[in-house]
């Protein structure tokens, strides 16, 4: 085989790994599957970047669960627990350890102690499949997610960010 042959095949192989490394980034952090049915037992809002709260209260308002559930996250970063919404129970938590994880953890006990059988999650696109992940370890019921966007700027940090995170969400595969 000719040294061109090999760089022409070198190339393509290359090429072909961007376009399937490119394929999955957008399956998992930009365009995931997501959606809720009309009434889950819970509304789960992860901490993290986005107008979360705004989307949770509004599900919840629309009397599409009976709890809604507010992770605070790390140093607030899920913001305060919003104003109560008659007839719905508002649970809002400090997760520990401050990340995906520790939010799955506690969710996965109080869907345990109140015997929910579907969730939805609300948290930001790119963190969707991750989060998924994360709750299907710690709780055996359904789990939608309903996403909200990010402004343009914040998408590649937010890419990179969940690629590593989902390689350690991976690599810790209890709950």
């Amino acid at each position: 085989m000719t040294r061109r042959r090999r760089w022409r095949r070198w190339g393509l192989s290359l090429a072909a790994l961007v376009v399937v490394f490119c394929a999955v980034t957008a399956r998992l952090y930009i365009w995931p599957a997501t959606g809720m049915p009309a009434r889950v037992d819970a509304i789960v809002m992860l901490a993290g970047p986005g107008d979360r709260l705004s989307l949770a209260v509004r599900l919840a308002r629309e009397h599409r669960a009976n709890v809604l559930v507010v992770s605070r996250g790390h140093e607030g970063y899920g913001g305060p627990c919003p104003a109560r919404v008659p007839g719905v129970k508002l649970i809002c938590f400090d997760p520990d350890p401050a990340s995906t994880r520790g939010e799955a953890e506690f969710v996965g006990r109080l869907a345990k102690k109140y015997h929910w059988r579907a969730i939805a999650l609300v948290t930001a696109t790119p963190q969707d499949s991750r989060a998924r992940v994360r709750m299907e370890r710690c709780y055996s019921g359904r789990v939608f997610v309903v996403t909200v966007g990010l402004p343009l700027s914040a998408w590649p940090g937010q890419i990179v960010y969940e690629w590593g995170a989902m390689i350690k969400a991976l690599l810790q595969p209890s709950c």
